[in-house]
């Protein structure tokens, strides 16, 4: 059998299997969970939490698309995540009602809304604006940082100093996006109760429908010409440039689309929360993110989703369990992947498989039968030569 053969045979099977994994994920999702919540099986409070770590399971792949595809580390996709959350939370604050101004407005000496907040009365504006403000900030600093072939650790601390300057500026009170508190208090989601029962149920299911469209999008994304691009890219940048393709439009293209993701999972966040504040594009949010994917396993799609929920659900019992110490607990995690998972939970049973296979061969080598060397004469020194 020739090494073509084998290699499509493996990824053929590792496709099928990961199309498995992520069905039966779905179906656990989108109708198991809010089936026993409905039932009172399973309760309010966990499904929110499950939808929450969901929600990150969006923003990690947005980081994935970028870092394990393209070879670009952002530390700015909580920038884009808390942008999402900011504008569906202006039409959240809008549909609050009442007389009396929010306080972040009424201490500026407002005693109606802000022009920028009229449009955001119409729930179809503020979900354009969603996917709109975050890709064009994007779109901007993309464009400007590719066009000066910017990549690398200065990419990353570029992106890591324009989230910084973006959560200095929301926490201004005179910003008028909350300051410090946010946005909270929310009270109708298209005139339906938004902590309801049933609201939150419906929120819950939609996020696990955008996780598995994002997640089939971006796996179709990657195995069009597209990607293959990209992953070339990720390699080796200088030989796609000598190959005649513009890789600087490539990564902008992604760098904007992976913004739009992350915002899409920032805006279903703030839904089921209730609340956005700019401790949320601090950071430490990026970073976590980089986290998540490299303990899932970066470059796989899969392993972000999967990266995002048991790092989040380990953090959520070690911060009960251990509250003195979970956060050595997470640093070791992290250590631990990348000393001894460098391909993180997915691929994990092919690097044991490997690890195995060297162990056979070696065992193979070892219990085989050695064969004496022939033993040739030796002259002995003290003999006295011939006389010729």
């Amino acid at each position: 059998m020739s090494l073509s053969l084998v290699g499509n045979n493996f990824w053929n099977t590792r496709r099928t299997i990961e199309v498995a994994a992520v069905g039966n994920i779905g179906v656990l999702m989108v109708v198991v969970l809010p089936l026993l919540n409905s039932l009172d099986l399973m309760s309010n409070f966990w499904l929110g939490v499950i939808g929450k770590y969901l929600c990150y399971a969006i923003l990690a792949i947005s980081v994935d698309m970028l870092w394990g595809y393209m070879g670009l580390l952002s530390l700015g996709q909580a920038l884009f995540f808390s942008l999402g959350g900011y504008m569906l939370g202006m039409y959240l604050m809008r549909m609050i009602g009442g007389e009396t101004m929010p306080t972040f407005l009424s201490m500026q000496g407002y005693e109606d809304w802000p022009w920028f907040f009229a449009p955001f009365t119409s729930f179809s504006f503020a979900m354009l604006m969603v996917v709109f403000v975050p890709g064009i900030v994007a779109l901007v600093f993309g464009f400007l940082a590719f066009r000066s072939r910017i990549k690398g650790v200065y990419f990353s601390i570029l992106t890591q100093a324009l989230t910084y300057a973006a959560a200095l500026q929301f926490f201004r009170n005179d910003m008028l996006m909350g300051g410090n508190n946010g946005f909270t208090d929310f009270k109708l989601l298209l005139g339906h109760d938004i902590r309801s029962e049933v609201t939150q149920r419906a929120l819950y299911i939609i996020t696990g429908v955008a996780l598995i469209g994002i997640y089939a999008m971006c796996r179709w994304l990657n195995g069009t010409k597209f990607g293959l691009v990209q992953r070339a890219i990720r390699d080796s940048e200088n030989r796609v440039l000598f190959s005649g393709y513009a890789a600087a439009h490539y990564k902008l293209f992604i760098f904007v689309l992976s913004g739009i993701v992350a915002a899409i999972g920032g805006a279903l966040y703030v839904a089921q929360v209730q609340i956005i504040n700019p401790a949320e594009m601090q950071v430490d949010k990026s970073l976590d993110a980089v986290v998540w994917v490299a303990v899932g396993g970066r470059g796989t799609l899969l392993g972000p989703i999967i990266g995002a929920v048991s790092v989040n659900a380990l953090k959520s019992w070690a911060t009960n369990a251990f509250p003195d110490a979970w956060l050595i607990i997470l640093g070791g995690l992290f250590v631990f992947v990348v000393l001894f998972m460098p391909k993180g939970i997915v691929g994990l049973p092919a690097q044991l498989m490997g690890v195995w296979r060297k162990y056979q061969a070696r065992k193979l080598v070892d219990d085989e039968p050695t064969v004496p060397l022939a033993e040739t004469p030796t002259a002995d020194p003290t003999a006295s030569s011939p006389v010729k």
